[in-house]
């Protein structure tokens, strides 16, 4: 387990939902990658890479919502810009997992 935090150190951390609209696969990235464009609706649209090729593909990925960190500083991955980190859990064989809602959110709906 990680060291306790406070729960305002909780609330610096911007947690949203937001739409994958266009998948790429990251030819330039060392592990097998994609590079997602997530519509965030208010918040824009926002780039990032996920190393989830394993368990994902492009199609099916398309028009799912995933959970993303908004407020991280932007991150060059080889030559791209990554902008949010989406949030997945290793399973048993350590492919990522996404984390996501159950049901259908508005894009940009911060999580709390």
């Amino acid at each position: 387990m990680k060291p306790a935090i406070t729960f305002d150190d909780f609330l610096k951390v911007d947690i949203r939902i937001g739409t994958i609209i266009k998948v790429d696969d990251f030819k330039k990235a060392q592990k097998p990658a994609y590079q997602l464009t997530i519509d965030f609706g208010n918040l824009g649209i926002k780039k990032s890479s996920a190393q989830i090729t394993n368990l994902y593909t492009k199609e099916t990925l398309l028009h799912k919502q995933v959970s993303a960190i908004v407020n991280f500083k932007p991150k060059q991955i080889a030559n791209f810009i990554s902008e949010v980190l989406v949030l997945g859990v290793y399973n048993s064989n350590g492919n990522v997992v996404l984390l996501q809602a159950s049901k259908k959110i508005k894009n940009g709906e911060p999580i709390s």
